[in-house]
């Protein structure tokens, strides 16, 4: 194995007692799979529409990616999510792809653009991890595309310089065009308590804040048989509205197993228990509710 030198980047994350979980959980991860600790470590959080096409917003939910230089043209993938799924590929530029497994087509396709564009072309230990499963409803591959890119890009990257978000998402959006841009510019680009509009001149920022209006945001999943599931949907969200919630819409371009709900604060308690009833009388599994803040976008944990 040839690896490069780790630097400064994230000496002893795994066992920071200060550190967001997510980020030491990704560290030990690494550290644990490829027997080397990170260089860095970036999280990027999950992003959703308010309106198709139109705004879209960072959830304070996230994807954490940690990295490790290599130089010996090798990448090497894991991920908690896929334990028994590791890989060590050739990093391969251009030309066919080699089998990969399903979880790691996405990051290693990632990998590949990133090489071409001068990022990695000696290779990479990568772990992804992320803070939801996919029962929630919310898209993993956007933020985990711009956690991959974040990471390696910034280990191949000068020390006294910030990966180019700019360039990192005109890179995804070509390597990945079958992928949400909009999300993936949210995650890149959020702002706390804001929506961002990406316009032919740039970007443009509204303010989103639900607590400061005393409102709550929360995502509503639905459980069970998938063929049940947008009439289930339906249902919990009807009931949502008959006990006090304002507006419900689907996170993502097309409807899926959930819906984010505005509320006012004060019916919180009493939305929940409404379609809790509303499930269990009828013996159904009861929907999720996961509470949504409006977040920044991707960071490094320094």
């Amino acid at each position: 194995m040839t690896a490069v030198p780790v630097g400064a980047g994230a000496p002893g994350l795994a066992r920071r007692a200060t550190a967001d979980p997510l980020f030491r959980l990704v560290a030990y991860a690494l550290e644990s799979a490829h027997e080397r600790p990170p260089a860095a470590v970036w999280s990027a959080p999950y992003a959703f529409h308010l309106d198709s096409p139109g705004p879209v917003a960072a959830a304070g939910w996230s994807v954490a990616a940690a990295a490790a230089p290599r130089g010996d043209g090798l990448v090497r993938l894991s991920s908690l999510g896929h334990p028994a799924d590791s890989c060590d590929l050739p990093v391969s530029p251009t030309g066919p792809a080699p089998a990969v497994p399903a979880w790691a087509v996405r990051p290693y396709a990632v990998l590949r653009a990133l090489a071409r564009a001068g990022f990695g072309s000696g290779g990479t230990d990568l772990h992804l991890q992320g803070s939801l499963t996919a029962a929630a409803g919310l898209a993993t591959a956007e933020p985990a595309d711009c956690a991959v890119a974040l990471a390696v890009a910034d280990v191949h990257t000068r020390p006294d310089e910030e990966p180019d978000r700019e360039r990192l998402a005109r890179l995804l959006a070509r390597a990945l065009p079958d992928g949400d841009d909009a999300l993936r510019r949210a995650a890149l680009f959020a702002r706390p308590g804001e929506a961002l509009l990406t316009t032919p001149g740039g970007r443009r920022y509204v303010p989103f804040d639900p607590a400061a209006s005393q409102e709550r945001l929360v995502l509503l999943a639905v459980r069970g048989d998938p063929g049940e599931r947008a009439a289930e949907l339906a249902r919990a969200v009807a009931c949502a509205r008959r006990a006090g919630a304002l507006s419900a819409w689907p996170p993502g371009r097309r409807p899926g197993r959930s819906v984010l709900v505005l509320l006012p604060a004060a019916r919180l308690t009493a939305v929940r228990a409404a379609v809790a009833e509303e499930f269990r009388g009828r013996g159904r599994p009861v929907p999720r509710f996961l509470n949504i803040a409006v977040a920044g976008a991707a960071r490094r944990e320094e």
